[in-house]
């Protein structure tokens, strides 16, 4: 068995990453279509609208095509800047999930717990640093002469 080189593992870990989501992306597509025929575990499950729903899913979908576009681009990145991507991708998109699960999340009345804030603020840092960074990076290579 051979050894990948450390720009192989990297490429690979990115890949993952967006294939996990898109089959997110995918279950929460089959999770609308159960609402749609009123399947009553979906019902009970995604108490909330369900165009939060359909915001979890486009969510998943675009930053699935935002990693699988960065990693088409083979730029090397540093470790902390892919899983800033693969993690922020995930919580980003979990926000919306967490709000068609949970209502009580998404009332503009009520201030939805701090747990959840600060989950919101670490996902939107995570986020933004990880595609920022890596936007950074892959803009700089293209300066790069060879």
């Amino acid at each position: 068995m051979t050894t990948l080189k450390s720009s192989e593992q990297a490429h690979r870990m990115l890949l993952r990453g967006a294939a996990c989501w898109l089959i997110m992306a995918l279950i929460l597509a089959w999770c609308m279509v159960g609402l749609n025929f009123g399947v009553a575990p979906f019902k009970a499950v995604f108490a909330g609208k369900f165009t939060r729903l359909l915001q979890a899913h486009i969510d998943f979908l675009l930053m699935t095509a935002l990693i699988f576009g960065i990693a088409a681009t083979r730029t090397p990145l540093p470790w902390h800047v892919r899983w800033a991507m693969v993690i922020g991708a995930f919580t980003n998109s979990s926000l919306f999930l967490l709000m068609a699960i949970f209502p009580g999340l998404d009332t503009p009345e009520v201030p939805p717990p701090m747990l959840f804030q600060y989950f919101l603020f670490a996902s939107l840092l995570t986020t933004s640093y990880g595609f920022g960074k890596a936007s950074v990076l892959v803009l700089k290579a293209t300066f790069n002469r060879d």
